[in-house]
């Protein structure tokens, strides 16, 4: 089969649909992934559908995020998920096993296969060669129940890398370079698509960063090929049995081509408030920071941990600071300890968390007060950290480790030579903490428990013909699914109950807003570009439905969320002329007839009957999407159908 890497994947796993540029395709799904904060819902979801077992060739239930456990609340979640994991076929990984992310590159990722995961992150197994997806936890519970994965068949935006990067700049520079030139919603409707003689240059888990940090582009998915590297680390996780040999064919077209000569790169950091805010660490140096956090899912491997550690040796971190560091898995912590590297960390002052998400979603380790946060995470959203008026900014292991030691913002190129560091030529395997599926005629017998404070899923009705209401909310540009449905240590709790939860909805920009929707019964929201972006919580499409939320408005659409608002009968629509945003206020009432949306697929009118308007709006729905929509959803569309497949 001809073609690029990503082409090569889709096409080969395409059950219906044609392989052209902006056609709705669906995919055979071949693996799934949740993690805990969203994984509880995915599974209410999927046991509502009602089929005995999983239909993927493998699936696995992570516990990484929700384990700040204050309460009953986070640990009946995870009794929850560990029962449906024995009950339906599921590896389940522990609480302290690891990062979803870099546990399913180290142990489950596969080149030429797909994967689809109830988090915006799972493109990082697209380090190791795999086709991977973030989605809602609702369209993986589909996938998990044998029926396709549907997206609109993406450009492939090749990214040619030459040279190799120098002494001081990482992986977390190359993504943060492409984020420089293409910003937050450069890459939607993108496959981003890695190759050129520098890629022979980088690692899996450097590739795993940088697959990880497009999610911030708008991107559906980053890919890189699997070559002898790729071979290489699959060897010494003693995987090599899985490996395939997949690249790009010689005569490969790419819809457009970006160039980076990794020579050329320099350390990059990405300013407040925004990952698409990047400038040079020297243009910022000197800044005094009080807080240096070092991990997430997407600098947390034994390769960025090792670098830290040798940064930090024989060295104490500034009195002015503390420092935090995640680890990506209890891999990378044996590693560090049978190396004596971890000593490196602990000795210079380092708070050693646990092999979870922790800071990056506002899970504990929140800085001061109107302070400088230095993060190597990929998320910097204005409150995310659990601060709210705290300044995030992003950076490599490098910077965050000098930056640790000096106090303030370091260029890691003046701190002096590089740290040289040696990889092992096999991993210690240990997984031991993963609970692995059991065979179907011991699982029937499995009794799932469920804490008090996990609720049934809330009936949606059918969609209306026509929707009224009033605008509830007007908000503007790369507006935030953090700012709809807010995560953070006292939220997250409240994920598997959605009257709770729905509490929260828009919370950081108007807290009134739940009872004001409530009173109002429901209505619409109004935005700008790239609603949605962000993680792929579900939730934040979910809870507004709760609240009575009839129809989404804005100039455009982030995927994943556009997606979840299909999901749960909200119908999405986009202003045909943008500035037709300005004709719209908080509080006027909107009259919109939806019952023909798959026949008509240029233009809806919109009457705003308090100014006596009319204006043109449009969607980009398949018939299939309008279908969707009229049952009030997938869920209850999807009980119908899941006998056919």
């Amino acid at each position: 089969m001809v073609g690029t890497v990503a082409e090569k994947i889709i096409n080969g796993h395409i059950v219906e649909g044609k392989p052209a540029t902006g056609e709705e395709v669906a995919l055979k799904v071949d693996q799934t992934l949740t993690q805990d904060a969203t994984g509880t819902m995915t599974y209410l979801q999927f046991e509502a559908i009602g089929i005995p077992r999983i239909r993927t060739e493998l699936s696995v239930s992570y516990v990484d995020h929700n384990t700040l456990q204050t309460d009953f609340k986070n640990a009946d979640d995870h009794r929850y998920l560990q029962s449906v994991a024995k009950r339906y076929g599921l590896y389940f990984s522990r609480p302290g096993n690891g990062i979803c992310h870099q546990l399913h590159l180290e142990r489950f990722a596969r080149p030429g296969k797909t994967l689809v995961g109830s988090d915006s992150h799972t493109p990082t197994a697209g380090g190791i060669g795999s086709f991977a997806i973030g989605a809602g936890g609702l369209d993986v519970a589909v996938a998990m129940a044998g029926m396709a994965y549907r997206i609109k068949y993406p450009k492939i935006a090749g990214i040619k890398l030459t040279g190799k990067l120098p002494d001081w700049v990482s992986a977390k520079d190359v993504i943060l370079e492409v984020l420089r030139r293409i910003d937050v919603k450069g890459g939607m409707g993108k496959v981003l698509e890695y190759f050129g003689p520098g890629v022979k240059t980088i690692s899996v888990p450097e590739r795993a960063t940088i697959s990880n940090m497009g999610t911030e582009t708008g991107a559906t998915t980053s890919i890189f090929p699997s070559d002898h590297v790729t071979r290489a680390f699959m060897a010494a996780q003693e995987r090599v049995d899985q490996w395939i040999h997949l690249e790009a064919d010689a005569d490969a077209e790419y819809d457009e081509i970006m160039e980076i000569n990794l020579n050329e790169l320099e350390p990059l950091v990405a300013l407040p408030h925004s990952p698409g805010n990047v400038k040079p660490v020297s243009e910022i140096v000197g800044m005094e920071v009080q807080q240096v956090a070092i991990g997430s899912c997407t600098n947390s491997s034994l390769r960025d941990l090792k670098i830290v550690a040798n940064i930090l040796k024989g060295h104490t971190i500034a009195d002015n600071l503390h420092l935090t560091i995640n680890p990506g898995s209890r891999q990378v912590v044996e590693h560090l300890e049978e190396s004596g590297e971890m000593r490196y960390l602990v000795a210079a002052g380092a708070r050693i968390l646990e092999n979870t998400c922790g800071p990056c979603i506002g899970m504990g380790a929140a800085p001061p007060s109107q302070s400088i946060s230095i993060r190597t995470f990929n998320r910097n959203f204005e409150g995310r950290s659990g601060t709210p008026d705290a300044q995030i900014y992003l950076v490599s292991p490098e910077v965050a480790a000098v930056t640790a030691i000096r106090g303030v913002i370091t260029d890691p190129r003046e701190f002096g030579d590089y740290p040289q560091i040696e990889m092992p030529p096999r991993f210690i395997i240990n997984d031991n903490m993963f609970i692995c599926p059991l065979p179907p005629e011991e699982s029937v017998k499995v009794k799932i428990i469920r804490g008090p404070h996990i609720k049934p899923l809330p009936d949606f009705p059918r969609l209306p013909d026509t929707l009224k209401g009033e605008v509830l909310i007007k908000v503007g540009d790369n507006f935030t699914t953090d700012y709809i449905m807010p995560a953070g240590a006292a939220i997250l709790p409240l994920r598997s109950n959605i009257p709770e939860i729905s509490k929260h909805v828009f919370e950081p920009v108007d807290p009134s807003f739940p009872s004001r929707a409530l009173d109002k019964n429901g209505g619409f929201i109004i935005g700008g570009e790239n609603y949605g972006q962000g993680s792929s919580r579900e939730h934040a499409a979910l809870a507004p439905k709760y609240l009575g939320i009839k129809a989404v408005i804005v100039k455009s659409f982030a995927r994943i969320h556009l997606a979840n608002l299909i999901n749960f009968g909200i119908v999405p629509l986009t202003f045909k002329h943008s500035a037709d945003y300005d004709s719209i206020d908080m509080g006027d009432n909107l009259e919109v007839v939806v019952g023909n949306l798959e026949r008509n697929r240029d233009v809806v009118r919109l009457r705003n009957l308090t100014r006596d308007t009319e204006i043109e709006v449009t969607h980009s729905l398949s018939e299939l999407d309008a279908e969707i929509l009229k049952a009030g959803g997938k869920l209850p569309w999807v009980k119908g159908k899941v006998g056919k497949y």
